[in-house]
């Protein structure tokens, strides 16, 4: 008898887990789109053309009394809005740490940034301003929501669980992304039948986007709970004290990784190559509709493109890594990220076709050159350390996510040239390149405590 309950309170707890993975499944469906159809697609040509109507005969706009070309606002909006989520994560991670209450911060995280996405419908005339606010607010909420998702996952999964979730994750991010954008395809390619203006169109887009976010979100906020928390003396703290546990976890953490150098060193590559890989998703399509030309249309369907293809990528990436050794394969795909970004320097202008071809090559490097650092960032994890190691990963990543488009606006700021600006990116690939060329991966895995690969 005392066997058949202890097997029933296992296949209870089992079935437990499997309902609260499918319910974190659907938080990916949910504000992926914000990240394909707001951040990638719309909101970038469609606020640079807000700016540009309240720019004066220079130019220029100023935002709080700061020349600032207005070509370059978007870029400017978006590295501000990385800076403020490094500010706001540390305190998220000590509010969860003292309350153990992730999904209330969870939800409020959510429902903030798609009612922000919501408001962009407001998004006209020269309120370039409210736009600049609204992608503030939106996109701090959205990193912020994703590292309480991401958090989920160690206990919603058990360890040999957690790949395919994970992917399954993914999965169902990558769908939802592709199904929202064949229907904003079909509304703005076709806005004179639906008796609204192009621009009608795109703020329909981008309010859908928040409707999305914030009505699916209401699934995993359902089914997934709450543990509770591990509660330490500092963080029992007063309120100031428990802000800055947050920040004395980071330095605490960070102090433990200089044991070990190489790992650093490691991810300080990462973090300069995928700065990049982020500002080339955030600012292709203002480099497609401002320096080339093309229309809305093109670029959704370019977009689309990128979203299929980095599945396939990603796929086809990790048979080459299993033949050449992932440091090898990332090393490919960072030699093939600078020759995609010289090689769009030369675009000619209303060139769809040529377009296709880049975004289509965006997307095979994509997928893969992000799925393999973490991989490989793995095994430089000594055991045991997994999850603070990650933390660091994530914390760091979007610590300095905010430079390349800082970079990207500043170029074109002095240059006037979204060519110019564009090109500027290849440093990061480049530098990235080397830095992650130098590191001995194999003696980093070693002194991590890990059993080495056949291949790495």
């Amino acid at each position: 008898m005392q066997a058949q309950a202890v097997v029933g309170g296992d296949e209870a707890q089992t079935a437990a887990r499997r309902r609260e993975q499918r319910g974190w499944y659907w938080y990916d469906w949910a504000n992926s789109v914000y990240s394909a159809s707001v951040l990638t697609v719309f909101l970038g040509p469609y606020l640079t053309a807000v700016a540009k109507a309240a720019a004066d005969a220079h130019g220029f706009v100023h935002p709080l009394g700061i020349p600032v070309r207005a070509g370059s606002f978007f870029a400017y909006s978006v590295s501000a809005s990385l800076l403020v989520s490094v500010l706001a994560m540390p305190f998220a991670g000590s509010l969860v740490d003292r309350t153990g209450r992730k999904k209330p911060l969870l939800g409020a995280c959510a429902y903030t940034g798609a009612a922000a996405t919501t408001g962009m419908f407001f998004l006209g005339g020269d309120r370039y301003l409210l736009g600049g606010a609204l992608l503030i607010v939106a996109n701090v909420c959205f990193v912020v929501s994703m590292m309480l998702y991401n958090s989920f996952l160690p206990q919603i999964a058990e360890p040999d669980e957690r790949d395919a979730v994970s992917s399954r994750g993914w999965a169902f991010g990558y769908a939802a992304s592709a199904l929202v954008l064949i229907a904003d395809l079909a509304l703005y390619a076709g806005h004179d039948s639906f008796g609204v203006s192009a621009g009608a169109a795109v703020r329909i887009c981008l309010a859908t986007a928040g409707l999305w976010w914030g009505g699916f979100a209401l699934i995993p906020l359902r089914r997934l709970r709450d543990r509770r928390a591990a509660r330490s003396a500092a963080a029992d703290g007063p309120g100031g004290a428990a802000l800055g546990q947050g920040w004395r976890q980071l330095r605490g953490t960070l102090r433990e990784m200089r044991r070990h150098p190489l790992t650093l060193a490691f991810l300080l590559a990462y973090l300069v190559y995928n700065d990049g890989v982020q500002t080339v998703i955030s600012q292709a399509s203002v480099y497609g509709s401002e320096e080339l030309g093309l229309d809305q249309t093109t670029l959704i369907v370019a977009v689309l493109l990128v979203q299929i293809l980095a599945a396939a990528g990603a796929v086809g990436m990790g048979r080459l890594a299993r033949r050449y050794g992932a440091q090898r394969t990332i090393l490919g795909s960072l030699a093939a990220w600078t020759l995609t970004l010289a090689a769009g320097f030369f675009l000619p202008a209303k060139a769809p076709v040529w377009f296709f071809a880049l975004a289509s090559a965006i997307g095979l490097v994509l997928g893969g050159s992000q799925a393999l650092s973490r991989s490989l960032f793995s095994h430089l994890i000594p055991r045991g350390k997994e999850a603070e190691y990650f933390s660091a990963y994530e914390m760091s990543d979007r610590g300095v996510s905010w430079l390349g488009p800082l970079v990207f606006g500043m170029a074109y700021q002095l240059t006037g040239s979204y060519r110019d600006a564009i090109v500027s990116l290849v440093a990061f690939f480049a530098v990235g390149f080397v830095l992650l060329a130098r590191v001995p991966v194999r003696q980093a895995i070693a002194a991590a405590g890990n059993r080495i690969p056949d291949r790495i």
